[in-house]
């Protein structure tokens, strides 16, 4: 089981903070953003005598609820074809898991969300993995790419979209390429959609609004990002292939039940006001510009401009992203204040790739990001093995 890439500097972090040292945590896709009272309230004001296991699909009634949440995005499901999970994680490990056999491959474009690797090695499924660059923004890589990656083996593409780590947005273009290839050869497609709601450049198009392949189609999702509520660990496995939902259901009751009290404050949340990502996704918005410009001003980096989500992949004048990021927790500090990045190298599956990338989560205030660009640009004149020029 592999490390996680976004946590395993948590105790040099800490070690940081016992000297008195501010870290800016970059490092990690938790939002600062208030959790809607309103649907604290729903748990603290709940009244019943016993907390009791739920249905294994969830309550019916939050998935009565969550078809009209996806009616509004153009998806259109019914009760039936959802599971409740136990975050998205649970999400994708029962894809997995259901419709994969062990030695089973999928073909994942890389950089991707690291924990991929993990539920791959807990389902015993192989990765791999096709190269996008930061050169082209993290596009699609070409279909030619898929087709030399497809063996006998290959059961499934994963895709994220708006994508964690890049905050690259896939087109609608690009989306019907996927859906020619799964077509070709009969393949799964997963569609990890966990950040629909912040798109910045253009409208997001779901893997479920494609037509024709409703039996390939795995959506995964989660209200984590969403609502600013990563504790509730609150996800969705959606599908309407009814063979998968049998096999996923069978996964769903050897854990019993998804968890009771937050699925009432995800019930909740359906009924936030359409208005409600209105704000929020304005307030990610400034903070992508704010980082976006400050690292492109700072010499030798460069950022492509995200399309969604909250993240950004840049490149640094730097020997090793793993060094470097230890680096600024053991042995820098600007105004007794670090930053805490996450070193590429773990959201590639290809040897030797991301050795000059970090990826930022821009989930702190504006004047708190700045302060951090502060730090970085500071560090990157420090650092012993800074490079001439990025590479």
């Amino acid at each position: 089981m592999p490390a996680s890439p976004i946590r395993k500097l948590v105790p040099y972090a800490e070690a940081a903070k016992k000297k008195g040292t501010r870290v800016f945590h970059l490092n990690i896709g938790q939002p600062d953003i208030e959790t809607p009272p309103q649907i604290l309230d729903a748990v603290r004001n709940v009244h019943f005598k016993v907390l009791e296991y739920s249905h294994s699909a969830g309550n019916e009634s939050y998935r009565k609820k969550l078809v009209s949440y996806y009616k509004k995005a153009g998806i259109t499901i019914d009760y039936n074809q959802i599971i409740v999970t136990t975050g998205g994680s649970e999400a994708i490990l029962f894809g997995f898991m259901s419709c994969l056999d062990a030695g089973d491959e999928v073909i994942i474009p890389e950089p991707f969300y690291a924990n991929y690797n993990g539920f791959a090695v807990a389902a015993g499924v192989i990765v791999k993995p096709i190269t996008s660059k930061i050169e082209t923004g993290f596009a699609l890589p070409p279909i030619d790419d898929f087709e030399k990656a497809i063996t006998p083996k290959t059961k499934a593409i994963v895709i994220c979209n708006p994508n964690n780590p890049t905050g690259y947005l896939y087109s609608r273009e690009e989306m019907e390429i996927l859906k020619t290839i799964i077509s070709k050869h009969d393949l799964y497609l997963f569609a990890d959609e966990a950040y629909r709601e912040f798109c910045y450049e253009g409208e997001h198009f779901s893997a479920m609004h494609l037509t024709g392949v409703d039996d390939n189609v795995i959506l995964m999702d989660t209200i984590s990002k969403r609502y600013s509520a990563c504790g509730a660990r609150i996800g969705a496995f959606i599908t309407k292939n009814k063979d998968v939902l049998g096999a996923v259901m069978k996964f769903a009751q050897a854990r019993l039940s998804p968890p009771g009290l937050a699925q009432i404050l995800a019930e909740a949340a359906v009924d936030l006001p359409d208005n409600y990502f209105e704000t929020t996704k304005a307030e990610y918005k400034l903070r992508r510009d704010t980082i976006v410009k400050r690292l492109n001003n700072i010499p030798g980096v460069f950022c492509p401009n995200p399309g969604g989500a909250f993240y950004a992949m840049a490149r640094l004048p730097i020997d090793d992203a793993d060094t470097f990021c230890q680096w600024l927790l053991e042995s820098f500090s600007y105004n007794n204040k670090t930053v805490m990045l996450a070193p590429a190298t773990g959201f590639y599956s290809s040897e030797g790739l991301g050795k000059n990338e970090v990826r930022l989560a821009y989930v702190l205030n504006v004047d708190d990001i700045n302060s951090a660009m502060d730090c970085l640009e500071k560090a990157l004149e420090e650092y012993p093995g800074k490079t001439p020029a990025s590479l």
